[in-house]
């Protein structure tokens, strides 16, 4: 058997339990095992007086986090209902620039309603506005204080308030102990930045950020403040273990490249700009909405399901999925900073005046890609190329598994050496050595499942290090390289360009024009610096 080629874990600040090493397998708290940990009470605080444990930097674990819930849209909404039910919070507050469920799209018509109506014990609630969808921050309240009086009414809730600025909502809630962030994507970095200036807590959707500047600087004051963060995608990573046994023992020999690829976009992705002119729903703060980024006419294609088709607004397919896949992957491999970002990327040809010609595009993310980063060697660990596929695209279909009449599924990853391949499911599950001699089934299609005691479980952690002060795993500080590698990738497309990148001074070298889409213009009363 082979040394073990990658000692992993040497510099990281805190080790992970793809590290494989004996210290970290008997020290540290494993993924699969932290729902039955908390479940346990394993991971329960004493219950002490507030002074003991510091003051006002500590929420004393006898009181409740006291929550604002940013973004009330129908994902907003669809994770709000899991959260209310988890004991330790209290919503206190909702925010949406969007009064009413008005011009909202969803998966289907009745599901969310009836996933609400059972929820907060009221088979008759209706959303009212176009009575369509539900949505918006009246709904958002509507559904907080019908729960606490339906379901826990012990509570004594006094109700709850709304907000269409999330600036009011930060300087008026003195008591707020803590927010979760539900927004489109070019939201995120600018409302976890003001609220950890006003020291709160901040639980937040992926992606962290859409422009790599803005991101950078969320990280370091996230890494200066004493408050706690948390990306909810890492509660649905995979563990690397058995995928590194492999690769450390040599079973694939060298490692060279790790492809992930997804049926993302599942949403319009437009090809031009918006035309029609649309008026501006009723109960809409358009204004608010764009927050940061340029004024323009309002357009339904650019807001509810289908903002992160656009640059803009949103991060492409890979914020959309990579942080659930690829999060274990780059810790487990030590990937940082990749030096070289290849794009590869569909393309759209209209006619003009009979003449057909290829739309010049740089602002929505394409039809179809796949991204290579090159990543170089650390350590004892050889350089390594990472590819995301999305729209369809994948990697060539391997021989061990088109000679057994078998092809990849539509989701999945895998880890290619020079004897050998891993094939997994899209995170990290069901890993399986190819070989040319057995190959009877297909990897399993990721599973959804439902939020169930695995959400209730990561949300208690949150509540636990909220309680405790002590920053936990899945931190904003943690997920700095696979967020740094996502926003590459939207640069890469939208400059339609190989890019060759200098982490030290975070620029493009080779493409100088490319830097304007490391960072944004922001409007007046939007820009994080002065929030």
């Amino acid at each position: 058997m082979k040394q073990d080629p990658f000692p992993i874990g040497e510099s990281q600040d805190s080790q992970d339990e793809n590290s494989l090493t004996p210290e970290s397998s008997s020290s540290k708290i494993n993924r699969r095992k932290f729902v039955e940990v908390v479940a346990s009470g394993a991971l329960a605080f004493t219950i002490v007086p507030r002074h003991v444990l510091g003051g006002k930097k500590f929420i004393a674990p006898s009181d409740k986090v006291t929550l604002a819930y940013i973004g009330t849209g129908t994902e907003g909404i669809r994770e709000m209902l899991p959260l209310l039910a988890v004991e330790g919070f209290q919503v206190v507050a909702v925010c949406d620039p969007n009064a009413e469920a008005r011009g909202y799209r969803d998966w289907d018509k009745d599901g969310l309603r009836n996933e609400i109506r059972t929820a907060i014990k009221n088979p008759d609630w209706n959303s009212g506005g176009d009575n369509l969808i539900p949505g918006g921050r009246e709904n958002g309240k509507s559904i907080i204080e019908t729960f606490y009086a339906n379901v826990r009414p012990e509570l004594k809730y006094k109700g709850c308030n709304a907000y269409a600025d999330f600036r009011e909502l930060l300087d008026k809630e003195k008591d707020l102990d803590a927010v979760k962030i539900m927004t489109p994507d070019h939201l995120h970095a600018l409302i976890a930045t003001a609220a950890l200036k006003r020291k709160k807590h901040v639980l937040m959707h992926k992606p962290l950020s859409n422009r790599l500047l803005e991101g950078k600087k969320l990280l370091e004051l996230a890494r200066s403040s004493d408050r706690i963060t948390h990306l909810l995608p890492w509660d649905a990573n995979g563990s690397m273990e058995p995928v590194m046994k492999w690769i450390n023992d040599g079973s694939i020999g060298t490692l060279l490249e790790v492809h992930n690829w997804t049926n993302r976009p599942v949403w319009p992705q437009y090809p031009t700009l918006p035309v029609d002119t649309t008026p501006v729903p009723a109960g809409l703060d358009w204004n608010l909405w764009l927050g940061p980024e340029a004024d323009r006419p309002y357009s339904p294609n650019y807001t509810n399901m289908v903002f992160r088709g656009w640059y803009d607004f949103g991060g492409g397919s890979m914020a959309d999925m990579g942080y659930y896949s690829l999060w274990t992957v780059f810790n487990a491999l030590q990937l940082e900073s990749p030096t070289v970002v290849e794009p590869t990327l569909s393309h759209v040809v209209d006619m003009r005046d009979s003449v057909p010609f290829e739309i010049q595009n740089d602002f929505s993310y394409p039809m179809a890609s796949a991204t290579r980063f090159k990543y170089p060697a650390k350590g004892s660990r050889p350089a390594i190329d990472l590819i995301w596929y999305d729209g369809g695209m994948q990697p060539a279909c391997p021989l061990e598994l088109a000679s057994n009449n078998k092809q990849l599924p539509t989701e999945g990853m895998m880890f290619v050496g020079d004897k050998g391949k891993i094939l997994t499911g899209f995170n990290v599950d069901n890993p399986r050595l190819l070989s040319h001699e057995s190959e009877a089934n297909e990897t399993p299609r990721r599973r959804r499942g439902d939020m169930g005691d695995r959400t209730k479980a990561a949300l208690q952690l949150f509540i636990d290090a909220c309680k405790s002060g002590k920053q936990y795993t899945g931190n904003f500080s943690e997920s700095e390289h696979i967020t740094e590698a996502i926003n590459l990738y939207g640069v890469a497309l939208r400059s339609h360009r190989l890019l060759k990148y200098d982490a030290a001074s975070r620029q493009i070298t080779n493409v100088p024009e490319a830097n304007k889409y490391l960072s944004r213009d922001y409007r007046t009363g939007f820009d994080p610096a002065t929030i």
